[in-house]
This record gives structure tokens, sequence and C-alpha cells, in this order.
């Protein structure tokens, strides 16, 4: 029986396991820490074995560095000790809703998502901070002070003196490296481990300003790869230029798209406008529906597209106008003309043009990297949107940065389907308008789609009645709606609930001491591993983070035999954290056939008990996976 590693994925050694699989001979053994051997890459050998692409030392290469970067790849990797504890008090419909809203600093919760979600998300927005000159309030420990900048980028010299000007440190403006430095610091290893969540066909959707767009493209070109970019999108984000603007009236925001792997993504066309359809008419009343005419010219050479042709008046057109070609070779405009699929005019005296179908044409409208207000919506609209379902009772905590529904929707009609289960991620959740905006496409369309919200519990500046962080206006924006949702009438009604999750160290108690650390006295303090407040249901969605277990999955809860047992999606996951285990329980799981089932160490009593837990499921249910705790 194996022991649950209590831990988010070690990503390093990972990358070593795959290193190891393409070159063999690099493997090697090594000391760590605490001077145990474990596996390690020998270098020189990987060396040798790329000799030919290698670029080391002082050599030049394309790359952006800054103060920092080799810090944030290695916090990327770093596994961390934490938990997701549940939180039924907040939760709306926990028992039935699909979508988790997540407390905590969104790095933490990347990585607990790690083994769970790897590869499964569909789409990707973010709203990052926009590094405007604010202090980042995500604890990553890469804030630096200037005289540490300042020597580790070179600006001084070995006694301290300034290599350059000390007047660029007095303010936080876009020419000052080190706020650059914070800022790429931070998102790095998210969008790094962001990546390992996408699907195959999964895009990510970045909103950024002008401060950062081009820092932004750079980064996520290394780790998303140059090749999978696929549109800068501009936003028009207000209607009316800003007349107390000092230079332009910034009237635009970006939004960088990438794929995972963008061969394997299409956008979904999107629906045709009642512009678009009223260009469609049926003047003679043809079989085949409405249609619109085009242009049978083109400047493109095209040798076989000079002809002439015969209107039905009977006047001979010589061939296409100066300069132009048509478009199709003789033989094929005479089959479309016997098909009546020209257009002479009315008089049949025109020149001729090619009728294309409603019925034949592409049933959507090809997506555009210009998204202006008046089709997705604009900043004034975000804000409004978020007082309708949070009364506020101080403006100042309104914040400033929220998006709009129909933004967001837009991603979501390009990037997902009703149909396919779409998981839609939100690491920089704010006010919780991605999963409004998944909420309210669910309800057009009749899908499926779930979300992931992750917002760190931010103070407002002002406490409010029942608000107190940004958290708590996300939830309470998803409690409004639900509540606006079921005085309705609908015949679907979305799936409006959310299971809050909040990050907190580890559910097991550091009992590991040194003989030297320890007196007779104190033996008897640190046998217990589990921490005393921590709840059985802790305990389970531990278990459920480190086997990878979707944590949106039914629980349910037996008592057998006086103890008390979680069954997870029926039979994928059985777990009891009592103690005192009977034979009789034991084979009443089994007898259950789950694909895992989790016990603690406590459970046992002793070590018989142990083997005799583990001869049962042999017996009665030998496919299950058992570990303890």
């Amino acid at each position: 029986m194996t022991k649950l590693k209590l831990h988010t994925p070690d990503l390093t050694a990972g990358n070593v396991e795959r290193i190891a699989a393409l070159f063999p001979n690099c493997v090697t053994e090594a000391t760590d820490e605490t001077g145990k051997l474990k596996r390690a890459i020998d270098f020189d050998l990987l060396k040798q074995e790329l000799s030919a692409d290698l670029v080391e030392g002082p050599q030049e290469r394309y790359r952006l560095d800054w103060p920092g970067k080799r810090e944030s790849l290695a916090l990327a990797n770093t596994p961390v000790a934490l938990t997701l504890r549940p939180c039924r008090e907040e939760s709306v419909d926990f028992e039935n809703t699909k979508n988790l809203y997540i407390e905590g600093d969104n790095l933490d919760a990347l990585k607990l998502l790690q083994e769970t979600y790897l590869g499964k998300v569909k789409m990707i927005y973010i709203d990052p901070p926009y590094n405007t000159g604010n202090d980042f309030i995500y604890d990553d420990d890469f804030s630096m002070s200037r005289s540490a900048y300042q020597e580790r980028s070179g600006e001084v010299d070995e006694d301290g003196r300034a290599l350059f000007d000390e007047e660029r440190w007095k303010q936080n403006n876009s020419s000052n490296g080190r706020f650059h430095s914070d800022w790429l610091s931070m998102m790095y290893p998210r969008l790094k481990l962001a990546r390992n969540l996408l699907r195959d066909d999964g895009v990510i959707f970045i909103s950024i300003d002008d401060s950062e767009v081009h820092n932004l493209r750079r980064i996520c070109d290394e780790i998303f790869g140059a090749q999978n970019f696929v549109a800068n999108i501009v936003w028009q984000k207000v209607f009316a230029p800003k007349n107390s603007a000092k230079w332009l009236s910034e009237d635009h925001d970006h939004i960088l798209l990438y794929a995972r792997l963008k061969d394997e993504w299409r956008p979904v066309s999107l629906p045709q406008t009642e512009e678009m359809l009223a260009r469609y008419k049926n003047p003679d009343a043809d079989p085949r529906g409405d249609w619109k005419s085009d242009d049978l010219t083109a400047r493109n050479r095209y040798d076989a597209g000079l002809y002439a042709v015969t209107c039905p008046s009977g006047r001979i057109i010589d061939g296409p106008p100066r300069g132009r070609y048509w478009v199709i070779s003789e033989p094929s405009f005479r089959r479309l003309d016997s098909e009546n699929r020209i257009w002479w005019g009315e008089d049949g005296n025109n020149m001729p043009r090619l009728k294309r179908f409603l019925s034949e044409v592409k049933a959507g409208k090809t997506p555009q990297t210009i998204w202006p207000w008046n089709e997705v919506g604009h900043t004034q609209d975000a804000k409004k949107e978020l007082l309708k379902y949070v009364p506020f009772e101080n403006t100042e905590n309104v914040l400033n940065s929220v998006k709009p529904i129909a933004l967001i929707r837009r991603m979501l009609q390009l990037a997902t389907n009703h149909s396919d289960n779409c998981l839609v991620l939100d690491f920089f959740s704010g006010s919780a308008s991605t999963a409004h905006a998944v909420v309210a496409m669910n309800a057009e369309d009749h899908g499926n789609r779930r979300f992931i919200a992750v917002q760190i519990n931010e103070p407002l500046p002002t406490a409010e009645t029942g608000i107190k962080t940004i958290f708590d206006i996300g939830a309470m924006r998803l409690r409004t709606l639900r509540a606006e949702y079921a005085e309705g009438t609908r015949n679907h009604m979305p799936d409006i609930g959310f299971r809050v999750l909040k990050i907190d160290s580890s559910n097991f108690a550091d009992i590991h001491r040194t003989p030297d650390e320890l007196n007779q006295k104190e033996l008897a303090l640190h046998t217990e591993h589990i921490k005393p407040e921590r709840t059985p249901e802790d305990l389970l969605f531990q278990v459920l983070v480190d086997w990878g277990v979707d944590l949106a999955l039914p629980i349910t809860e037996e008592v057998i035999d006086g103890q008390q047992v979680f069954f997870v999606d029926g039979n994928a996951l059985a777990a009891c954290f009592d103690t005192g285990l009977t034979d009789e329980l034991i084979k009443a799981i089994a007898a259950r056939q789950p694909l895992r089932a989790v016990f603690r160490d406590e459970s046992y009593g002793d070590d018989s008990t142990r083997i005799n837990v583990g001869q049962l499921f042999k017996l009665l249910s030998p496919n299950t996976e058992l570990k303890s705790l």
C-alpha cells in the first residue's frame, strides 16, 4: 500500500524524466541537501548531445531577460505543500454544481490544479494587473530593493557607484526597468503553469494595455511558442474620446490570443448579423432562395479569364474591365450561366455577377481582430453590470478594471461550444466576470460549460456590509445572478452554483524531528500527523488534489458499520478516515469495487490490520488502487 505524496507535482523531476527518456546516457546520480542519492542529469554529457545547437556563455542570442527570470522559472517548478479546503457555508449548490470558485494566490492554485486538470482546460481568459505603477499583491517574493536591482542588472559597479541616471528611480513609470522586472516575474510562472492545463485544442486570451503588451508578447512567445500566436485583438473599450488626454485618447486595450497547438484549433464562426442577412434578396424569385451578387472579376492575372460574353439582351461584352480578369474560365462561366447562377441585372444587360445563395454560404461570420464597443461592450457597460449585481455602499470599491460580459462572451463564442463540457479557467477572476459570462452563454445556447475562477483574498479599500474582499464581490455577484435566473421562467436553467475551495496549509502537521530535537516527554506530541482542526472532508479534498480526481465530482456520505465513508462519483473513490476499521467495513467498501480507496494510517491500529486490509481488497476488489494518509 502506497502513501499519498501530499504536495503538488515536482515539475523539475518531471523534466528530468523527459530528458532521461530522450538521452538515457545523460542520467546520473547525485546527493541532495540531506545527503541522500537522487536521480540527476549530467549537463556536461547533455551539452555534448546538443553540441551542434547549444548556445551558451557570452554568445549573442535572441531572448528576453530580466533580473529575476531564473527565480520565476524555478518557482513555477517548485512543489508546494498546500491543500484546498472546501467551504460549504460559502458555496452555492455544493452537492450538484460543476463549477469551482477558489480563494487564494493563483500561483498556488495553478500548482494545486496541475494533477487534476492537466490538459483539460478548453479556454483560459485572464485580466492580470496592467502594471500601472501599483504594488503587486501576489506574494512571490520577487519585489526587489532599488540596490538589489541595480546590483543584479549591472547599474552599479562593485563599489556601489551608479552607472546610469539616478533620476529615473524617483517614479514608478514605464521607463523604470525594476517594475517591468517585477511584473514579468509575477506573470511568467503563472503563464507557464497555465499552459500545462490547456487541451491540445485549447486557447488563452490575455487582456493587457500598451504598457506591457510588448513584454507580454515576448514571454508568451517563449512559453506557448511563437508559432502558436493567433492574434493581437484590439478592443475598443470606450465609446467617446477622452478630452482630458495629454497626448492621444487611449481608446483600446489589447487581447493576446495564443493556442496550445495552433494547428489543432480553429475559431468557431460568429453568427451572421441582421445587417449581413439583409444583403440577401431574391429579385428573380429563384426557387433556391435569397441570394446576393458578387463581382466576377479580379486584378490578379489569369490568362483563362480573358474572353467575351453575351448578355441575355444580346449585347456582347468583349471581356472584363481593363486591368482585370474574369475569376473563372469560360467553360465554368457557361456552366454557371446555364444553371441560372449568373445575374445580368433586371433588364439582362448588365455586367455579369455571380449569385451566392444564403443556403450555400458558410453559416457564420469570420471573426476579426478589431472588436468595436458596439459589438462587445465598453468599460461603462462593465461597471453598470457590476453595480447591478453588487450593491456597493462605497463607490471607491467599484473595480475600475472590470470587463463587460459581452467581451468575454465573444471569446467563449470563438473558443467553446455548448455540448463539449468545456472547462473555462480564469485565475485573475476579480469580480467573477468570466464566471458570469459562462453562465450567460450556457443559458443562451443550453450549454454545459464549466468554470474555475481563482481570486486572491484582497481586502477592499473600505469594508462593506457582507463584502470585505474582492473574492466576496465575485461571490455576491454570482449569488445575485442565480437569484435573477431563479425568478424567471426558463426552459433551461444553467448551472449557477459553485464550490468554494480555499487554499490553506497542508492538513498534516510537521511531526518530523531529528533525534536531538526531541525529548522523552514530547514524544506523544509528535505521533498524530493530522492537524486537529481539520475535518474528514478537508482530508477528502486533499486526497482528490493529490490523486488528480476532478474536484467537482458528486460526493456522497454513508455510515457503514458505524463509520463515516465518502464515495466520490459513485465508485471513483472511497475514503474512510475514522479509526478502528473492522473487517466488515473493509468488505463492504471493497464490495463496491471502487477505482481507488484511501484510509488513514491510524485507521489500521496495527500492522496486521494493515496487511489484512490489503488482502481483503486483493480478494474482493483486485483492481482497486489502495493508498493511505
